[in-house]
């Protein structure tokens, strides 16, 4: 019956990947309540904490993109690649890293996409190289960013464990382990596909006179949009509060509130932070809040919370109920094997399209299989494993954004841009982070 009832699981995860974000969150509502009402399974608690952390997040980021901030830190972004435009396949995916890695979410490169791309085609370079490579950096990046719900929650979690894990000592594996990563994919890409001349498709494109006006005499840029001053300034406050979040975590003691023995868990103090300098961005800059839900940054933050919200309640659920009588043979296998965690993460991401989604699902069961620390910090990048199915919204504008064509999905569907690189990355990156995991948190 366990068996069934897991299949039931993954058949209402397909189901509601198929329609998307808030739909992924609402079909899992429907099985939340069959497993509750007709499976008789009792219902964990909803992630609010995640939730929370997400609100949070995309509330202040929100807040930056209105006051111009998002902007400005493209027409940075841009000028570092019209400075490097040879090695643009180099230069581009560690940009959309940054940007993610700053901001905690992947949905706000999609601007720099065209830039990419355009940067690329003017120089004779196949657009597919730097593009595919920029997306898959930009998802890659979310394991290491201090604002991420997915890097919060692997900190919530595991400080409860062991009491000497810190935000610090996470980012001290996912940052280099990911880097790494993203490294071998931009040097892998250096090479990748055919050259343009020799490419027959984009050739063929070339004929068309439509396609031939859009690739040869389109020329993306923001660098024409003079911003007001404020941008700068939403930036620099955007940064202050990171700096100020990564210090608090590596000073305990200002987390400890008068006669209290315990610090504040790091998760209320990134919420705390995120609201206040939300606020300070909006005065300082004075932002018109009714703009603020208007940008790209909001919108796909709540589609992202609507769809953890079911998700991580009705598979949190089904292995609550499930995991005493899966543990004994699940430990053994693990216990041998300890690498088929990793692609257990990995597969689950690929079916619920959620870093943080994938986190919040699986490291419980983990640590109820009583997995160490380091394992699970150094095989983290691991629960990004939705480009293997080009269905994510990210690599779809990609795909979009290229005009040349060499970014695609291939005619049997797995074949596409973003599957090779996301394996060398991916594969990379858990390596390294699992080495480097065993000096750091060993």
């Amino acid at each position: 019956m366990l068996y069934f009832e897991f299949l039931f699981l993954l058949l209402m995860l397909y189901i509601g990947s198929r329609y998307g974000g808030i739909g992924l969150g609402v079909v899992s509502g429907i099985g939340l309540v069959i497993e509750v009402f007709f499976f008789q399974m009792p219902p964990s608690s909803p992630p609010v904490t995640v939730m929370l952390i997400i609100l949070a997040v995309v509330t202040c980021a929100s807040i930056l993109e209105a006051a111009g901030g998002l902007k400005y830190m493209l027409q940075i972004a841009e000028r570092l690649l019209r400075k490097n435009p040879k090695r643009v396949t180099l230069v581009a995916p560690f940009v959309t890293y940054a940007m993610t890695f700053m901001l905690g979410t992947g949905h706000a490169v999609y601007s720099i996409m065209p830039i990419i791309g355009d940067v690329a085609l003017k120089n004779g370079i196949r657009p597919e190289r730097p593009m595919a490579a920029s997306s898959v950096a930009s998802q890659i990046a979310i394991t290491a960013s201090p604002l991420s719900a997915a890097v919060v929650y692997y900190l919530t979690q595991l400080s409860n464990i062991q009491a000497d894990i810190s935000l610090i000592s996470i980012l001290m594996v996912t940052v280099p382990s990911t880097l790494f990563g993203t490294l071998l994919m931009a040097l892998y890409s250096m090479k990748r596909g055919k050259e343009l001349a020799d490419d027959s498709e984009y050739q063929a494109r070339l004929q068309d006179p439509e396609w031939r006006e859009r690739i040869l005499n389109t020329t993306s840029t923001s660098l024409n949009e003079e911003l007001p001053r404020s941008a700068k300034n939403a930036v620099l406050l955007f940064l202050i509060s990171i700096l100020m979040i990564v210090g608090i975590a590596m000073m305990p003691e200002i987390r400890t509130i008068g006669d209290s023995a315990k610090p504040i868990s790091m998760s209320v103090i990134i919420q705390m932070m995120m609201l206040c300098f939300g606020g300070v961005i909006l005065l300082a800059t004075q932002t018109v809040p009714r703009d603020v839900p208007n940008g790209v940054v909001f919108k796909s933050g709540m589609v992202a919370a609507i769809a953890i919200f079911g998700i991580a309640w009705m598979s949190d659920t089904y292995f609550q109920y499930a995991m005493p009588q899966f543990k004994t043979g699940i430990v053994e296998m693990v216990a041998t094997y300890p690498w088929t965690f990793a692609l257990a993460l990995f597969i689950v991401s690929v079916v619920v399209n959620s870093q943080a989604a994938t986190a919040v699902m699986m490291l419980p069961v983990g640590l109820e299989l009583g997995l160490e620390p380091e394992l699970l910090i150094g095989i983290m990048p691991a629960v990004y494993g939705y480009f293997f199915i080009p269905n994510y919204p990210s690599d779809i504008a990609t795909v979009n954004f290229d005009t040349s064509g060499t970014t695609k999905i291939g005619k049997w569907y797995f074949n596409h841009s973003f599957m090779s690189i996301g394996l060398i990355c991916v594969i990379g990156s858990c390596l390294f982070g699992y080495v480097l995991a065993q000096w750091v948190i060993g």
